[in-house]
């Protein structure tokens, strides 16, 4: 895009996308992809499903805007839905999965304001987070390479080690309001935390006063195969941002909370233009549809490991490529031996969509809805992107 009117942010892949068809992309030339990138773990139900399609255009023959001065009843409807699957009381909704972790921010400290301690206001973070890109949620996941050159980190975020649970007890203070963690992380490269790990940290947050915030903007809305990835753990959080998924490809996220946790948040202290708005509602709505159908999620947990299994049968035939397989459900990762950007060029060679995370690793993040067959020919691919992956570095060595 280099000369372009847009802002020179993004390295883009020199692909441009017509359409979408269920976990295919064609190009503007006619060339299919296989996207196992899902839009960065967003589209939930792949591309142009029915029931997705019909929910938005017919909401939006009626009302696109109409600000929440005044009541929303698809918003209302999202929201009670979100409660009654959910540890939730509350719901607010946003426009994307930044805005949304800036609401639990916001919710943690004004939790501490109204009873009394205005002091706390520190969260504890976890190093290979990532949280968005505003200045609150950059700070509080800590990256030196987001937070270069934008002046000074926000106050009030304190980082430990990935799954240092003794470490993060250390750092509590009479400052400190919440710890926020996902519970597998994403762009961090695809790691789970261990079910003890979250259940210290249940433990401490109710030892100490502390709130205990989950962010699942990459792992929520059924990615692990349960709706929301602490089920699997038993653990429940008292604030949890969401988005990605709940929308399947239409911007929303939303922060829920429990009763006390969102004490707080009264009228006039947060708000947003278009979070909640009648057409992402509609969309959110829809794709709760789908999910919560009966059976749906289980079979989400019966294609991740037939997935996971083909994926490890790979990692065996080609150890200089691929060394470990990660994750849970049809949030996936490969741990890369080789450079995961090559073996994303390598897959991408194959007409297969990935997406590159930390710790080089390379992520795939299918639609919930990708049929056996979809999985045998991403399989296919994968191993024939290894394989010639394999063979062009035995050439070079040889030489």
């Amino acid at each position: 895009m280099s000369g372009s009117a847009l802002f020179e942010t993004f390295t883009r892949a020199p692909l441009a996308f017509d359409h979408g068809e269920g976990t295919w992309l064609v190009t503007d030339k006619g060339e299919r992809y296989l996207d196992f990138g899902g839009g960065v773990a967003v589209n939930s139900l792949g591309h142009s499903h029915p029931h997705l399609v019909s929910a938005l255009t017919e909401q939006a023959a009626k009302v696109w805007h109409v600000s929440n001065l005044y009541e929303i009843p698809g918003q209302s409807r999202l929201g009670e839905r979100l409660v009654d699957a959910t540890f939730a009381d509350k719901v607010f909704f946003t426009n994307s999965g930044a805005e949304a972790l800036e609401c639990a921010i916001k919710t943690a400290r004004r939790y501490h304001f109204v009873n009394g301690h205005p002091e706390r206001f520190r969260i504890i973070s976890f190093e290979g987070a990532f949280h968005g890109r505003t200045l609150a949620t950059i700070a509080a996941g800590g990256q030196y390479k987001y937070l270069e050159g934008f002046g000074p980190k926000v106050e009030g975020f304190d980082q430990v080690g990935f799954d240092d649970i003794d470490a993060a007890e250390k750092a509590i203070t009479s400052e400190t309001a919440a710890i926020l963690i996902e519970p597998v992380q994403g762009e961090g490269g695809i790691r789970p935390v261990p079910t003890q790990s979250l259940k210290r940290l249940r433990q401490l947050c109710e030892q100490h006063g502390l709130l205990l915030i989950f962010d699942e903007v990459q792992c929520g809305i059924g990615r692990t195969g349960k709706l929301f990835a602490h089920e699997w753990a038993g653990v429940t959080p008292d604030i949890m941002a969401v988005a990605k998924g709940i929308g399947g490809g239409f911007p929303m996220g939303a922060c829920l909370a429990t009763d006390e946790a969102a004490v707080g948040m009264t009228a006039g202290v947060h708000g947003t233009t278009f979070g909640g708005n009648p057409l992402a509602m509609a969309v959110g709505n829809a794709v709760l549809d789908v999910v919560l159908e009966d059976g749906f999620l289980e079979d989400v947990q019966r294609k991740a490991l037939l997935l996971k299994q083909g994926l490890a049968g790979i990692a065996d035939e080609f150890p200089d490529i691929i060394e470990d397989i990660r994750g849970t459900g049809l949030m996936l990762g490969l741990k890369c031996a080789a450079p995961n950007t090559k073996v994303n060029m390598a897959l991408r060679d194959q007409h297969l969509l990935a997406v590159p995370a930390g710790d080089n690793v390379l992520r795939l993040l299918p639609p919930l809805t990708v049929t056996d067959a979809e999985i045998h020919e991403a399989l296919d691919r994968i191993r024939a992107g290894a394989r010639g992956l394999a063979d062009a570095i035995a050439a070079a060595a040889a030489k």
